[in-house]
């Protein structure tokens, strides 16, 4: 059995963790049938409410009542008891908008949501990790660049986690004696301290960028007005520009310093969301496109897939043929032969073959079937 993500924060003060891509990565990974997947939506509170708590428990009973008439019950007991003992701990702790928890033979794990989802629980032969890639979504991992005049601090960014990085030239601080040569007392003129701190900024651009080639991310810019404007005239490493944070934060505790990034990462986000609407736009003038459930899951598995365009409120349970590559609707949900929600394996399928995901706004995609795959030129 791997260890859980709980060991992970094992303080009963601390709140479950936010899913990293790599996590996220190997739950989708896991494939053994029973694969239980609880999600419920929860209050942001130092525990969770009772009322919290009852309803996570009818889904550790719904999905009980399935291991058992399939399976019997000792193989229901024993999934029941991992379920319950993350149960007793999630309950104790702070709880975000929202809690998974991932049990099969070999796997135990539980994680907190920064967003509500649909209340659920799925037995299937892979994990429903959906709301986790939303989570990345909502809260991508980022760098984050603190400036002053004088000085630099860089972080990277997982969900509301800021940690510096390791090893590296950072924080940079500008050593330079001000008004070097002048007598004591004098201070520099305007022109000599502009061009202190520009040659300051430039080495802090320099550094950024290595940084930036070996983690690519999006950047998050924080620090006075005039030192941004001064920072962004002469940077090269902009391209993944999200926004900023204007004021003086180079003291900020870094919870708070998250906090006021949020709105940041959720624009650009939203950008992203328009990315991926004219994206879709120009492949649908060239028919690289496949539009609706049962053409995006042979599309994904048989071409080359680039973007993957889902609306975030559609669920889709279905049978799969034999072969694999064709989908039909059901409606009976807990038969052994369905699969609870086909979106789910098309998101997982398109990440693992290299392409991207948009999880967009219900009704964004009304004229597509809600669901749409651009692919690769052959």
């Amino acid at each position: 059995m791997t260890a859980t993500a709980i060991d992970a924060a094992p303080r009963r003060a601390a709140p479950l963790p936010l899913p990293t891509a790599a996590e996220v990565l190997a739950l989708q990974a896991v494939r053994e049938y029973p694969a239980i997947s609880v999600l419920c939506t929860t209050d942001t509170a130092p525990t969770m409410s009772t009322t919290a708590v009852a309803r996570l428990e009818q889904l550790v009973d719904d999905a009980t009542r399935r291991l058992r008439r399939e399976f019997g019950g000792p193989v229901a007991a024993s999934l029941r008891d991992d379920l319950l003992h993350l149960v007793d701990d999630v309950k104790e702790r702070p709880t975000r908008a929202a809690v998974a928890l991932y049990v099969s033979s070999r796997h135990v794990s539980a994680w907190g949501l920064p967003q509500p989802v649909i209340d659920r629980a799925v037995v299937d032969p892979t994990f429903a990790t959906r709301d986790l890639v939303r989570s990345l979504h909502r809260t991508p991992r980022h760098v984050v660049l603190v400036l002053t005049e004088g000085e630099a601090r860089l972080f990277d960014g997982t969900g509301d986690t800021l940690l510096p990085p390791f090893g590296g030239p950072f924080p940079l601080v500008d050593r330079t004696p001000r008004g070097r040569g002048r007598p004591q007392g004098r201070p520099a003129r305007g022109h000599d301290e502009h061009r202190r701190t520009e040659t300051f900024l430039r080495t802090v651009d320099r550094a950024l960028g290595t940084y930036l080639s070996l983690h690519p991310a999006p950047l998050v810019l924080v620090g006075a007005g005039r030192t941004l404007t001064r920072f962004t005239r002469i940077s090269t490493n902009l391209q993944r520009l999200a926004g900023s944070v204007q004021g003086s934060h180079a003291r900020t505790p870094l919870p708070t310093l998250a906090r006021l990034i949020r709105p940041v990462l959720e624009d650009y986000l939203r950008s992203r969301e328009g990315e991926a609407l004219a994206l879709l736009d120009r492949r649908s003038r060239t028919g690289t496109v496949a539009t609706g459930m049962p053409a995006v899951w042979l599309a994904s598995r048989a071409e080359r897939p680039e973007m993957l365009a889902v609306e975030e409120g559609l669920f889709y349970p279905a049978r799969v043929s034999r072969d694999g590559d064709l989908i039909t609707p059901a409606h009976d949900l807990e038969h052994p032969d369905v699969i609870d929600d086909a979106v789910d394996e098309v998101i997982e399928t398109v990440l693992r073959r290299g392409g991207w995901v948009a999880l967009v706004r219900d009704g964004a995609l009304s004229a597509t079937e809600r669901i749409v795959l651009t692919v690769r030129p052959r």
